[in-house]
């Protein structure tokens, strides 16, 4: 089965990669960077699930894949909570059918949080306040606030996992 991952981020890749083993036969994983038709830093649920099922649908259209599989990530308040949470939303297509799941959410601290509602980009942000380059490329925000329980790999993958349902059991 041929798999391709819209984005050109390893982690990504390495998400996909980990939500599958053992559940496909040989899978083949390629990183396809493709447009996700939302702005560079998602606000909201909507604009994320459309984020990453507009990676999905462009990445399975990029050449002979079996499955596309799209990644988002974006920040979002909560009804009834104070604060911006990251979220992170996967879609998987086939070309029919979609599935969708999402990794864990993560408050965001006010000192964070308040400068991307104010414009910022998260991966820029977590990189100022960690002092590093790359974070979105390694442990990602959700290694930061969790102090590395749940790293940016492992929060994707949750989500991978999530939205292969429909094409890995007979449950849909």
């Amino acid at each position: 089965m041929r798999i391709a991952v819209g984005s050109g981020n390893p982690v990504k890749r390495r998400a996909v990669e980990a939500a599958v083993a053992g559940t496909l036969d040989s899978p083949e994983i390629e990183a396809v960077a493709v447009d996700s038709g939302v702005s560079e830093q998602p606000t909201g649920q909507e604009e994320t699930v459309a984020g990453a099922q507009n990676r999905a649908r462009n990445a399975l259209a990029a050449g002979d894949y079996d499955l596309g599989v799209g990644l988002e990530g974006g920040v979002a308040e909560v009804s009834g909570v104070d604060g911006l949470f990251l979220i992170m939303w996967v879609a998987v297509t086939d070309g029919e059918a979609v599935g969708l799941g999402s990794g864990p959410s993560f408050r965001l601290p006010a000192s964070i949080g308040d400068r991307v509602a104010a414009g910022e980009e998260l991966g820029p942000v977590m990189d100022d306040v960690l002092g590093e380059e790359g974070v979105a490329e390694k442990q990602g925000a959700a290694g930061a606030l969790s102090d590395g329980v749940v790293d940016r790999d492992d929060a994707l993958a949750a989500g991978v996992a999530a939205a292969m349902g429909p094409f890995v059991t007979d449950q849909y």
